[in-house]
């Protein structure tokens, strides 16, 4: 039987790749579906907006993933929370279509905030 604090390790750790890997996915795909996704979302120039976009994008990504992976605690899942809020927020007013996509990618992030509201709770402050 695991314990409740192993059970919040493998949770966050999920969290941790999930964010580690979109940053990963965005830098290698920058000349590809990170593009597109853009485009499609109407935003397909000037170039280097959309690279931007997409770097800094990747960047916030990467320093949520490690904030959780070496620094977990209320504070990163708070700003985790944020971010994920944020970025929701502006691809539903970019594209709201996303919503219905058949691989869900916008309502995935409702159980990855109850995850981490789960895990802001359950730490101590």
């Amino acid at each position: 039987m695991t314990r409740p604090a192993d059970d919040d390790c493998l949770l966050r750790l999920s969290l941790v790749t999930v964010w580690l890997f979109t940053a990963f996915a965005s830098i290698v795909e920058l000349n590809g579906q990170s593009r597109e996704v853009l485009a499609e979302a109407g935003i397909a120039s000037p170039p280097w907006l959309v690279q931007l976009l997409i770097v800094g994008g990747a960047a916030a990504d990467l320093a949520i993933g490690l904030a959780l992976w070496l620094r977990p605690g209320r504070a990163s899942y708070l700003a985790a929370l944020g971010l994920m809020l944020f970025m929701t927020a502006v691809a539903t007013f970019l594209q709201p279509s996303l919503w219905l996509h058949p691989l869900g990618p916008l309502l995935k992030n409702l159980p990855i905030a109850a995850l981490l509201w789960y895990l802001h709770r359950r730490t101590t402050p």
